[in-house]
Protein backbone atom coordinates (compact mmCIF):
# COMPACT_ATOMS: atom_id res chain seq x y z
CA UNK A 1 0.00 0.00 0.00
CA UNK A 2 1.42 3.60 -0.88
CA UNK A 3 1.81 5.79 1.74
CA UNK A 4 -0.68 8.73 0.88
CA UNK A 5 1.03 12.53 1.05
CA UNK A 6 -0.75 15.93 1.82
CA UNK A 7 -0.15 17.29 -1.72
CA UNK A 8 -1.93 14.49 -3.67
CA UNK A 9 -4.65 13.36 -1.45
CA UNK A 10 -5.43 17.32 -1.97
CA UNK A 11 -4.13 17.65 -5.68
CA UNK A 12 -2.81 21.05 -4.75
CA UNK A 13 -0.83 20.84 -8.13
CA UNK A 14 -4.01 20.81 -10.22
CA UNK A 15 -6.00 22.92 -7.30
CA UNK A 16 -2.68 25.33 -8.12
CA UNK A 17 -3.06 25.50 -12.21
CA UNK A 18 -6.60 26.55 -12.18
CA UNK A 19 -5.85 30.31 -11.70
CA UNK A 20 -4.89 31.23 -15.74
CA UNK A 21 -7.60 33.08 -16.66
CA UNK A 22 -8.98 33.05 -20.13
CA UNK A 23 -7.76 30.36 -21.92
CA UNK A 24 -7.07 32.93 -25.22
CA UNK A 25 -5.35 35.76 -23.70
CA UNK A 26 -1.26 35.44 -24.00
CA UNK A 27 -0.55 37.37 -21.29
CA UNK A 28 -0.65 36.11 -18.22
CA UNK A 29 -2.73 38.00 -15.48
CA UNK A 30 -2.16 40.29 -13.14
CA UNK A 31 -2.67 40.09 -9.27
CA UNK A 32 -5.67 41.48 -9.39
CA UNK A 33 -7.22 39.34 -11.73
CA UNK A 34 -5.97 36.08 -10.04
CA UNK A 35 -7.44 37.58 -6.74
CA UNK A 36 -11.13 37.97 -8.26
CA UNK A 37 -10.66 34.40 -10.02
CA UNK A 38 -9.50 32.15 -6.70
CA UNK A 39 -11.85 34.29 -4.61
CA UNK A 40 -14.74 32.82 -7.08
CA UNK A 41 -13.50 29.24 -6.91
CA UNK A 42 -13.55 29.35 -3.55
CA UNK A 43 -16.89 30.63 -3.14
CA UNK A 44 -17.89 27.32 -5.73
CA UNK A 45 -16.56 24.81 -3.29
CA UNK A 46 -17.96 26.60 -0.73
CA UNK A 47 -21.35 26.36 -2.69
CA UNK A 48 -20.53 22.48 -2.78
CA UNK A 49 -20.17 22.16 0.45
CA UNK A 50 -23.51 23.61 1.01
CA UNK A 51 -25.09 21.86 -1.47
CA UNK A 52 -24.16 18.39 0.32
CA UNK A 53 -25.08 19.66 3.56
CA UNK A 54 -28.83 20.75 2.48
CA UNK A 55 -28.94 17.54 0.81
CA UNK A 56 -28.38 15.54 3.98
CA UNK A 57 -30.96 17.69 5.42
CA UNK A 58 -33.67 17.18 2.77
CA UNK A 59 -32.62 13.27 2.26
CA UNK A 60 -33.21 12.96 6.40
CA UNK A 61 -36.91 14.76 5.91
CA UNK A 62 -37.37 12.66 3.35
CA UNK A 63 -37.82 9.40 5.92
CA UNK A 64 -41.57 8.14 6.28
CA UNK A 65 -40.49 7.73 9.83
CA UNK A 66 -37.50 10.04 11.76
CA UNK A 67 -37.40 9.70 15.82
CA UNK A 68 -36.51 12.68 17.65
CA UNK A 69 -32.82 12.15 18.18
CA UNK A 70 -32.26 10.76 14.46
CA UNK A 71 -33.22 14.87 14.04
CA UNK A 72 -29.86 15.64 15.33
CA UNK A 73 -28.04 15.29 12.15
CA UNK A 74 -30.06 17.67 10.34
CA UNK A 75 -29.46 20.06 12.76
CA UNK A 76 -25.91 19.74 12.62
CA UNK A 77 -25.82 19.96 8.68
CA UNK A 78 -28.33 22.85 8.86
CA UNK A 79 -25.58 24.51 11.85
CA UNK A 80 -22.37 23.95 9.17
CA UNK A 81 -24.20 25.31 6.05
CA UNK A 82 -24.51 28.19 8.46
CA UNK A 83 -21.44 28.26 9.49
CA UNK A 84 -20.28 28.11 5.60
CA UNK A 85 -22.31 30.95 4.47
CA UNK A 86 -21.38 33.21 7.01
CA UNK A 87 -17.19 32.05 5.96
CA UNK A 88 -18.26 33.10 2.03
CA UNK A 89 -19.58 36.57 3.25
CA UNK A 90 -16.34 37.11 4.91
CA UNK A 91 -14.68 36.48 1.54
CA UNK A 92 -16.61 39.57 0.29
CA UNK A 93 -14.02 41.51 2.50
CA UNK A 94 -11.13 40.00 0.06
CA UNK A 95 -12.75 41.70 -3.31
CA UNK A 96 -13.14 44.77 -1.81
CA UNK A 97 -9.41 45.27 -1.76
CA UNK A 98 -9.80 45.73 -5.50
CA UNK A 99 -10.27 49.11 -6.26
CA UNK A 100 -12.81 50.13 -8.91
CA UNK A 101 -9.85 51.18 -11.15
CA UNK A 102 -8.35 48.26 -10.55
CA UNK A 103 -11.34 45.93 -11.63
CA UNK A 104 -12.13 47.87 -14.00
CA UNK A 105 -8.62 46.97 -16.08
CA UNK A 106 -10.26 43.55 -16.80
CA UNK A 107 -14.23 44.00 -16.42
CA UNK A 108 -15.39 44.47 -19.62
CA UNK A 109 -12.85 41.81 -21.31
CA UNK A 110 -14.95 39.55 -18.45
CA UNK A 111 -17.96 39.95 -20.45
CA UNK A 112 -21.41 38.60 -20.87
CA UNK A 113 -19.97 36.07 -17.88
CA UNK A 114 -21.85 36.63 -14.79
CA UNK A 115 -21.76 35.65 -11.47
CA UNK A 116 -25.66 34.75 -12.64
CA UNK A 117 -24.04 31.48 -14.28
CA UNK A 118 -23.11 30.23 -11.42
CA UNK A 119 -24.96 26.65 -11.17
CA UNK A 120 -24.27 25.41 -8.32
CA UNK A 121 -25.57 28.84 -6.87
CA UNK A 122 -28.94 28.27 -8.68
CA UNK A 123 -29.11 24.75 -7.28
CA UNK A 124 -28.97 25.78 -3.97
CA UNK A 125 -31.72 27.94 -4.45
CA UNK A 126 -33.75 24.91 -6.38
CA UNK A 127 -32.79 22.40 -3.42
CA UNK A 128 -33.88 24.52 -0.25
CA UNK A 129 -37.26 25.51 -2.08
CA UNK A 130 -37.65 28.91 -4.19
CA UNK A 131 -40.22 28.54 -6.72
CA UNK A 132 -39.64 29.37 -10.61
CA UNK A 133 -43.04 31.96 -10.44
CA UNK A 134 -40.64 34.10 -7.79
CA UNK A 135 -37.47 35.08 -9.99
CA UNK A 136 -36.35 37.46 -11.31
CA UNK A 137 -35.46 37.88 -14.95
CA UNK A 138 -31.76 38.57 -15.60
CA UNK A 139 -33.03 39.89 -18.96
CA UNK A 140 -36.11 40.66 -20.30
CA UNK A 141 -37.85 37.53 -21.67
CA UNK A 142 -35.72 35.02 -20.20
CA UNK A 143 -35.89 32.34 -17.80
CA UNK A 144 -33.17 32.04 -15.74
CA UNK A 145 -31.95 28.59 -17.13
CA UNK A 146 -32.74 30.27 -20.72
CA UNK A 147 -29.72 32.82 -19.52
CA UNK A 148 -27.69 30.07 -19.05
CA UNK A 149 -27.57 28.91 -22.68
CA UNK A 150 -24.60 28.70 -25.16
CA UNK A 151 -24.62 31.55 -27.37
CA UNK A 152 -25.90 29.24 -29.96
CA UNK A 153 -28.79 28.76 -28.10
CA UNK A 154 -27.61 25.00 -26.87
CA UNK A 155 -27.73 24.07 -23.56
CA UNK A 156 -24.40 24.89 -21.36
CA UNK A 157 -22.98 22.71 -18.64
CA UNK A 158 -24.61 25.33 -16.48
CA UNK A 159 -28.39 25.03 -17.79
CA UNK A 160 -27.84 21.07 -18.02
CA UNK A 161 -26.52 20.93 -14.38
CA UNK A 162 -29.64 23.33 -13.05
CA UNK A 163 -32.05 21.43 -15.55
CA UNK A 164 -30.75 17.91 -13.43
CA UNK A 165 -31.25 19.59 -10.15
CA UNK A 166 -35.11 20.72 -11.04
CA UNK A 167 -35.46 17.30 -11.73
CA UNK A 168 -33.55 15.74 -8.91
CA UNK A 169 -36.16 15.33 -6.38
CA UNK A 170 -38.51 17.70 -3.80
CA UNK A 171 -36.70 20.84 -2.31
CA UNK A 172 -35.78 21.23 1.41
CA UNK A 173 -39.03 23.16 2.07
CA UNK A 174 -41.25 20.61 0.58
CA UNK A 175 -39.54 17.83 2.76
CA UNK A 176 -39.94 19.97 6.06
CA UNK A 177 -43.39 20.96 5.57
CA UNK A 178 -44.14 17.41 4.78
CA UNK A 179 -42.65 15.96 8.37
CA UNK A 180 -44.35 19.06 9.99
CA UNK A 181 -47.70 17.86 8.58
CA UNK A 182 -47.22 14.56 10.29
CA UNK A 183 -45.95 16.06 13.23
CA UNK A 184 -48.29 14.61 16.25
CA UNK A 185 -50.24 17.74 17.65
CA UNK A 186 -50.66 16.96 21.50
CA UNK A 187 -50.11 13.37 20.52
CA UNK A 188 -52.43 12.89 17.95
CA UNK A 189 -52.56 13.17 14.01
CA UNK A 190 -54.99 14.29 11.91
CA UNK A 191 -57.11 16.90 11.01
CA UNK A 192 -59.82 16.93 14.50
CA UNK A 193 -56.20 17.44 16.19
CA UNK A 194 -55.06 20.03 14.05
CA UNK A 195 -58.12 21.81 14.66
CA UNK A 196 -58.61 21.40 17.87
CA UNK A 197 -55.11 22.46 18.72
CA UNK A 198 -55.97 25.73 16.65
CA UNK A 199 -59.00 26.74 18.86
CA UNK A 200 -57.33 26.33 21.86
CA UNK A 201 -54.34 28.77 20.25
CA UNK A 202 -56.73 31.71 18.63
CA UNK A 203 -58.42 31.95 21.92
CA UNK A 204 -55.27 32.65 23.90
CA UNK A 205 -53.78 34.83 21.14
CA UNK A 206 -57.43 36.44 21.80
CA UNK A 207 -57.03 37.15 25.24
CA UNK A 208 -53.50 38.04 24.98
CA UNK A 209 -54.56 40.97 23.41
CA UNK A 210 -57.11 41.69 25.80
CA UNK A 211 -54.59 41.72 28.33
CA UNK A 212 -52.44 43.74 26.79
CA UNK A 213 -55.28 46.44 26.03
CA UNK A 214 -56.34 46.73 29.90
CA UNK A 215 -52.07 46.81 30.66
CA UNK A 216 -52.73 49.86 28.15
CA UNK A 217 -55.28 50.99 30.11
CA UNK A 218 -54.22 50.26 33.66
CA UNK A 219 -51.06 52.52 32.78
CA UNK A 220 -53.06 55.66 31.61
CA UNK A 221 -53.18 55.18 28.21
CA UNK A 222 -55.40 57.82 26.49
CA UNK A 223 -59.02 56.68 25.62
CA UNK A 224 -57.92 57.38 22.15
CA UNK A 225 -54.43 55.41 22.25
CA UNK A 226 -56.59 52.47 23.76
CA UNK A 227 -59.22 52.68 20.64
CA UNK A 228 -55.91 52.70 18.67
CA UNK A 229 -54.36 49.62 20.26
CA UNK A 230 -57.69 47.73 19.88
CA UNK A 231 -58.57 48.01 16.17
CA UNK A 232 -54.57 47.19 15.88
CA UNK A 233 -54.82 43.92 18.36
CA UNK A 234 -58.19 43.24 16.36
CA UNK A 235 -56.31 43.04 13.10
CA UNK A 236 -53.52 40.94 14.60
CA UNK A 237 -55.90 38.55 15.74
CA UNK A 238 -58.38 38.77 12.54
CA UNK A 239 -54.64 37.94 10.23
CA UNK A 240 -53.40 35.53 13.06
CA UNK A 241 -56.41 33.75 12.66
CA UNK A 242 -56.65 33.63 8.42
CA UNK A 243 -52.76 32.48 8.57
CA UNK A 244 -53.46 29.80 11.21
CA UNK A 245 -56.53 28.26 9.31
CA UNK A 246 -55.16 28.60 5.71
CA UNK A 247 -57.35 31.18 5.20
CA UNK A 248 -54.75 33.67 3.32
CA UNK A 249 -55.33 31.83 0.11
CA UNK A 250 -58.38 31.79 -1.53
CA UNK A 251 -57.35 29.60 -4.44
CA UNK A 252 -56.10 26.90 -2.44
CA UNK A 253 -57.81 24.05 -2.78
CA UNK A 254 -59.06 21.93 0.55
CA UNK A 255 -56.20 19.66 0.66
CA UNK A 256 -53.51 22.00 0.18
CA UNK A 257 -55.51 24.25 2.76
CA UNK A 258 -55.20 21.00 5.87
CA UNK A 259 -51.78 20.44 4.99
CA UNK A 260 -50.95 24.18 5.71
CA UNK A 261 -52.65 24.36 8.85
CA UNK A 262 -50.74 21.15 9.76
CA UNK A 263 -47.66 22.51 8.77
CA UNK A 264 -48.53 25.66 10.52
CA UNK A 265 -49.81 24.11 13.76
CA UNK A 266 -46.44 22.29 14.23
CA UNK A 267 -44.64 25.10 13.50
CA UNK A 268 -46.20 27.25 16.66
CA UNK A 269 -47.01 23.77 18.75
CA UNK A 270 -42.96 23.18 18.67
CA UNK A 271 -41.84 26.41 19.77
CA UNK A 272 -45.02 27.12 22.26
CA UNK A 273 -43.85 23.25 23.78
CA UNK A 274 -40.30 23.29 23.29
CA UNK A 275 -39.24 22.62 27.09
CA UNK A 276 -41.02 18.86 26.29
CA UNK A 277 -38.23 16.75 25.62
CA UNK A 278 -39.59 15.36 22.60
CA UNK A 279 -39.76 18.92 20.90
CA UNK A 280 -36.15 20.20 21.77
CA UNK A 281 -34.73 18.89 18.72
CA UNK A 282 -37.03 19.49 16.23
CA UNK A 283 -37.48 22.98 17.46
CA UNK A 284 -33.68 23.20 17.12
CA UNK A 285 -34.08 22.01 13.67
CA UNK A 286 -36.78 24.84 12.94
CA UNK A 287 -33.92 27.45 14.22
CA UNK A 288 -31.06 26.04 11.94
CA UNK A 289 -33.95 26.69 8.79
CA UNK A 290 -34.24 30.24 10.09
CA UNK A 291 -30.53 30.41 10.65
CA UNK A 292 -29.87 29.00 6.94
CA UNK A 293 -32.34 31.64 5.34
CA UNK A 294 -30.96 34.28 7.03
CA UNK A 295 -27.80 33.47 6.36
CA UNK A 296 -28.39 33.36 2.76
CA UNK A 297 -30.13 37.01 2.63
CA UNK A 298 -27.45 38.17 3.98
CA UNK A 299 -25.11 37.14 2.23
CA UNK A 300 -26.95 38.08 -0.70
CA UNK A 301 -26.78 41.46 0.82
CA UNK A 302 -23.40 41.48 1.15
CA UNK A 303 -22.79 40.83 -2.02
CA UNK A 304 -24.50 43.84 -3.30
CA UNK A 305 -22.70 46.15 -1.42
CA UNK A 306 -19.56 44.92 -2.63
CA UNK A 307 -20.52 45.13 -6.33
CA UNK A 308 -22.26 48.59 -5.54
CA UNK A 309 -18.86 49.75 -3.76
CA UNK A 310 -16.81 48.51 -6.42
CA UNK A 311 -19.23 49.37 -9.64
CA UNK A 312 -21.48 51.09 -8.61
CA UNK A 313 -24.79 50.86 -10.22
CA UNK A 314 -23.54 49.60 -13.72
CA UNK A 315 -25.23 47.09 -15.32
CA UNK A 316 -24.25 43.85 -15.00
CA UNK A 317 -21.68 41.93 -17.49
CA UNK A 318 -24.22 39.07 -17.97
CA UNK A 319 -26.76 42.00 -19.14
CA UNK A 320 -28.61 41.96 -15.44
CA UNK A 321 -29.51 45.12 -13.73
CA UNK A 322 -26.25 44.77 -11.52
CA UNK A 323 -26.92 46.08 -7.70
CA UNK A 324 -30.66 46.52 -8.36
CA UNK A 325 -31.05 42.86 -9.39
CA UNK A 326 -28.79 41.80 -6.73
CA UNK A 327 -30.80 44.31 -4.01
CA UNK A 328 -34.16 42.46 -5.49
CA UNK A 329 -33.15 38.94 -4.93
CA UNK A 330 -32.42 40.02 -1.64
CA UNK A 331 -35.76 41.43 -0.75
CA UNK A 332 -38.16 38.78 -2.67
CA UNK A 333 -35.54 35.31 -2.50
CA UNK A 334 -37.07 34.35 0.77
CA UNK A 335 -38.21 30.60 0.57
CA UNK A 336 -39.37 29.76 4.42
CA UNK A 337 -42.27 32.33 4.93
CA UNK A 338 -44.36 30.91 7.26
CA UNK A 339 -41.77 30.14 9.29
CA UNK A 340 -41.00 33.49 9.87
CA UNK A 341 -44.48 34.21 9.94
CA UNK A 342 -44.96 32.09 12.87
CA UNK A 343 -43.03 34.28 15.03
CA UNK A 344 -45.66 36.72 15.08
CA UNK A 345 -48.02 34.58 16.25
CA UNK A 346 -45.65 33.24 19.67
CA UNK A 347 -47.19 33.86 22.99
CA UNK A 348 -45.42 34.14 26.22
CA UNK A 349 -45.23 30.57 28.57
CA UNK A 350 -47.60 31.54 30.50
CA UNK A 351 -50.37 32.48 27.61
CA UNK A 352 -49.78 29.43 25.80
CA UNK A 353 -52.39 26.67 26.40
CA UNK A 354 -52.36 24.11 28.33
CA UNK A 355 -51.25 20.38 27.83
CA UNK A 356 -52.37 18.33 29.75
CA UNK A 357 -49.85 15.02 31.37
CA UNK A 358 -51.79 12.57 29.52
CA UNK A 359 -51.10 14.62 25.92
CA UNK A 360 -47.44 14.77 26.63
CA UNK A 361 -47.39 11.01 27.62
CA UNK A 362 -48.57 9.91 24.30
CA UNK A 363 -46.52 12.48 22.42
CA UNK A 364 -43.43 10.54 23.83
CA UNK A 365 -45.31 7.10 23.05
CA UNK A 366 -45.80 8.27 19.35
CA UNK A 367 -42.44 10.33 18.58
CA UNK A 368 -41.81 12.05 16.11
CA UNK A 369 -43.14 10.73 12.91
Amino acid sequence: MNRMNYWDYIKVEELLALQGGRSNDPTPPGNDEVLFITVHQIYELWFKLLIREIESVRDLLRNDHLPGHQVVAGVRSLRRAVAIFSQASHHFHVMETLTTRDFLEFRDQLAPASGFQSAQMREIEILVGLEDIQRIPIGPGKTYVESLALPNGEPSVAARRVEARAAGGPSLRHCLHDWLSRLPIEGLTGPAAVARFLDDYIGSLRRESQYRLQAAADSGAAPGEIERLKARYATECANAERFLRAEDDPDADDGICEKRRAVRAAMVFIESYRELPQLAWPRELLEGVLDLEQAMLIWRQRHARMVERMVGRRAGTGGSAGVDYLDQTALRYRVFADLWTARSLLLRKSSVPSISLDASDALAARGLQ
